[in-house]
């Protein structure tokens, strides 16, 4: 591509292929989203910090359009408040504290169990601690502690994102919820593993 067809993409922030549009952020994203995965591969028995998940975030948004604007902190804590499925989070200025405590109480705990995982997760996402791209860090938090502490890792595929959302929502009332659907992942994912003859 020319300079001016390259500035055109990425100025109107999609791009047509076929019949479909798609948004070059999401490929920007799918390509990182391998970097930080790389990363976890590699970093994955170090303890869980504050600046390791902030260098995930760096990753997955580094380049996207969300990258050039003054407001969106890549790589850091929200600037503004957010809010997830029409529920408010935590202001801004609460979340450095929280995302503290809650670490501290994580990591506190020598081995960690599949349930503690999930907890974590339940609760960062109810911080949402980013602008944006908190559901995709919580989940790449779950795939390194799972591979930290010797459990199959999951992936949370568009057929079970129904289910998964159920279950954070759910999480305080009915923990099932939530536990189902990641080891109904979990058991696609140990298919893969016995397909490519990987022992787990």
């Amino acid at each position: 591509m020319t300079h001016d067809q390259t500035r055109y993409i990425f100025e109107i922030n999609t791009i047509g292929i076929g019949n479909e549009v798609i948004n070059v952020d999401d490929i920007i994203e799918t390509t990182n989203h391998f970097l930080c995965i790389d990363l976890i591969i590699d970093k994955a028995k170090i303890e869980l910090s504050e600046r390791f998940i902030k260098e995930l975030h760096f990753i997955l948004k580094n380049g996207t359009s969300d990258s050039r604007k003054d407001w969106f902190a890549v790589g850091d804590y929200k600037k503004l408040p957010n809010e997830v499925g029409n529920m408010k989070t935590p202001l801004p200025e609460e979340v450095d504290h929280l995302m503290k405590e809650l670490l501290l109480e994580y990591n506190i705990k020598q081995k960690k169990t599949f349930e503690d995982i999930l907890d974590f997760h339940v609760q960062f996402e109810r911080i949402h601690p980013f602008q944006d791209g908190n559901g995709r860090i919580g989940r790449l938090i779950m795939f390194k502690e799972c591979l930290k502490y010797n459990i199959v890792p999951f992936i949370i595929e568009d057929n079970l994102k129904m289910f998964y959302y159920r279950g954070l929502k759910e999480w305080n009332n009915e923990k099932g919820y939530l536990i189902d659907t990641c080891l109904t992942a979990q058991d696609r994912y140990k298919a893969y593993l016995d397909y490519f003859r990987i022992k787990y």
